[in-house]
């Protein structure tokens, strides 16, 4: 017997599923794959925001460069709820005051160890 989706509803609900199969393999391959000498998580936190800078960035961008970092795509979310980022009107998102003033803090403290 043959099963196949019963409305085109059903259907869209079935490639999204699939989708976010795929990209779960993705993220998997990318788990994987990373060496032991793992970054820690604030150093990539300051990567990531240098490498973001003053410019606004679109879904897929800010996606592309959450990953290439080490975190999920999906970690955008939690970084606009914990104003981190915002969504400007135009759509791109955009480093908050707090961003760059977590950097400026960063570099001072840098700044201040290299002294010594």
């Amino acid at each position: 017997m043959e099963s196949r989706p019963s409305s085109p509803s059903q259907a869209e609900r079935i490639a999204a599923a699939l989708r976010q199969i795929g990209k779960g393999f993705t993220e998997l391959a990318d788990a994987i794959s990373a060496g032991s000498e793992e970054v820690p998580e604030a150093e990539r936190h300051r990567a990531l925001l240098t490498e973001w800078g003053d410019r606004g960035l679109d879904r897929a961008e800010a996606s592309a460069l959450f990953r290439r970092h080490g975190f999920a795509p999906q970690a955008a979310g939690g970084w606009v709820r914990g104003d981190w980022l915002e969504v400007r009107q135009d759509g791109r998102r955009y480093l908050t005051d707090r961003s760059f003033a977590w950097l400026r803090r960063k570099e001072a403290e840098d700044d201040r160890s290299g002294e010594d």
